[in-house]
């Protein structure tokens, strides 16, 4: 009997709360550049308000497998994130921190609501910045509606460090 009710009063929480189920996905293209030495980029990925403020890293991209972390030394160069969230991130963050991508379309998805579920409804920018060593650095937004009500797919594109950006989001 107290095994039942025990369960019964954790679902009730759960009754009272309206639950947002949509997703995600963003598709982020690192050009081939033709330069003599190339490095491939470091990338960030969050989500701000319209006013600029800070509301969640998506995903970060860099050097993970260099030896004692050393690759989270250049995270600074990702400028804009870095002095958004960056400096008081302790990195690798399971489920953000990733390897860098060698050029060509990279698709994440965030269907797993970790983020998603936090966010109040409202307007929001997803970010996306790429910095490379000995290349330059690049910053590329895009607004959307959270909740979407929806299927939507929005798109940005970089001039140089940042190819095609798309967002899609799935109510």
């Amino acid at each position: 009997m107290k095994l039942r009710y025990s369960i019964a009063a954790l679902g009730m929480p759960l009754l009272g709360s309206p639950a947002i189920a949509a997703d995600l996905a963003v598709k982020v293209g690192i050009p081939q550049l033709n330069v003599a030495e190339y490095h491939r980029p470091y990338v960030a990925m969050w989500l701000e308000r319209p006013d600029g403020g800070f509301v969640a890293n998506m995903a970060v991209l860099y050097d993970v497998h260099k030896r004692n972390n050393g690759g989270a030394k250049y995270l600074k160069d990702i400028r804009h994130w870095w002095r958004e969230s960056g400096r008081a991130l302790q990195v690798p963050v399971d489920g953000v921190t990733g390897a860098t991508r060698a050029p060509g379309e990279h698709t994440f998805h965030f269907s797993d609501k970790a983020v998603l579920d936090k966010l109040a409804a409202g307007e929001y920018r997803l970010m996306v910045e790429a910095a490379r060593e000995a290349g330059g650095r690049e910053v590329v937004s895009i607004p959307f509606q959270w909740p979407p009500r929806s299927p939507a797919t929005l798109s940005a594109k970089g001039r140089e460090e940042i190819g095609p950006v798309a967002l899609q989001l799935q109510p």
